[in-house]
């Protein structure tokens, strides 16, 4: 029998993405998968037209948050409920190539890891390709350290990683401390030179907010990583501008 993938699903104000990144999933040509979806907002203006996306899929679960937790702790609510052998992120307004699980899952079993990403493009609300980026081979603590390459919707990691750590409760980052966390445990990062994610920058987004990511950063080498106040600024400095390298140069 075929392993079980669970996809985690935060949602928080994607309406207008949103249906494109269901119809990603349900293209895929491996089909034992789960969607879980965690709804993370208040209002719930949008739980109708997330109920109706989702209708048809029998193997799925939603989670509604009392309140806005964030995507970090959100992704956490849904690893617990997850029945699959590997996890699989997706953000509601990012896209899967066809092949995406299956390549994947094919990869790390060849490779015997339990953590793998991919190449993604960049592409903003109107589908336009902006950037490729492209997968590095393996990353090491010590590379994750100045600049994070993983794309948080190309990634695949064995279930059995998150009995180790959990995402932290930042805005932005949150996924850039974890991978630091399992890095530094030794878990083996292999890179996909396949092009099977697309990441949407969108103009609200709170990755795109400057001084929070500032803050984030600092953050993370500061309280997460325990580095002093110096060392967090000079890492805080480096990280922003590979980010800049790689996004914009």
């Amino acid at each position: 029998m075929s392993d079980l993938i669970s996809i985690i699903i935060p949602y928080y104000k994607k309406k207008f993405f949103f249906s494109k990144a269901i119809k990603s999933v349900l293209r895929q040509s491996y089909k034992n998968f789960e969607i879980i979806l965690i709804y993370d907002d208040i209002s719930k203006n949008e739980l109708k037209f997330v109920n109706k996306i989702l209708k048809k899929i029998k193997k799925k679960k939603i989670i509604i948050n009392k309140k806005n937790l964030g995507a970090g702790i959100s992704r956490n609510k849904g690893i617990k409920v997850a029945k699959g052998n590997f996890i699989a992120f997706l953000d509601a307004d990012d896209i899967w190539h066809k092949d995406k699980l299956k390549d994947q899952l094919a990869f790390m079993k060849k490779n015997k890891i339990n953590f793998s990403y991919t190449d993604y493009l960049i592409i903003d609300e109107n589908e336009k390709k902006i950037k490729k980026i492209k997968a590095p081979k393996m990353i090491r603590y010590s590379d994750l350290l100045f600049s994070c390459d993983i794309g948080l919707s190309s990634v695949m990691a064995s279930s059995k990683l998150f009995k180790l750590e959990s995402f932290p409760n930042l805005r932005t980052k949150e996924d850039y401390v974890l991978w630091l966390k399992l890095s530094k445990k030794n878990v083996r990062m292999l890179g996909i030179n396949k092009t099977l994610t697309r990441w949407r920058k969108t103009s609200d987004s709170l990755s795109n907010s400057i001084i929070q990511k500032l803050k984030d950063a600092f953050t993370v080498y500061n309280k997460h990583l325990k580095f002093n106040m110096l060392n967090s600024l000079i890492l805080t400095f480096i990280l922003s501008f590979n980010f800049i390298k790689k996004r914009y140069l």
